[in-house]
């Protein structure tokens, strides 16, 4: 079994992440979704959720092309994650191109996957606060 792991917030699910998540899944047969704390999105990235790390988690439990969904509490645990989880790929969005090729080293291939175009989390928060 090829497993596969991606990272991210996934707040205001929409089309664009589900694209993701499906072609992540097509890297392999068994997908893991490291989810963003609320504490980490603070602390780490200063990004407040419209909605909590239980709701965000609930709903990437509902895609199909989602087998587990773990935390993601820092930015250090990617090489644990990896290796705890036998996983075999390494996904994220290509706006990270570069920055996680580091994981290579633990023998996992690392994808960067395009961002589906027409949509993003950013634009739809500005757009609501817009409003």
């Amino acid at each position: 079994m090829r497993k596969v792991i991606t990272y991210g917030t996934f707040d205001l699910l929409h089309y664009g992440h589900i694209n993701l998540l499906r072609r992540a899944k097509e890297q392999g047969d068994y997908l893991i979704v490291a989810l963003s704390t609320d504490e980490f999105n603070w602390d780490e990235k200063q990004k407040k959720c419209y909605f909590s790390y239980e709701k965000r988690k609930m709903l990437l439990e509902a895609i199909r092309y989602v087998d587990l969904v773990i935390p993601e509490e820092s930015w250090n645990q990617k090489m644990t994650d990896i290796e705890e989880f036998k996983v075999d790929v390494f996904v994220m969005g290509d706006d990270w191109k570069g920055q996680f090729d580091f994981v290579k080293e633990t023998g996992a291939d690392v994808v960067y996957l395009e961002r589906t175009p027409e949509i993003s989390t950013t634009q739809i928060k500005k757009d609501l606060n817009k409003r």
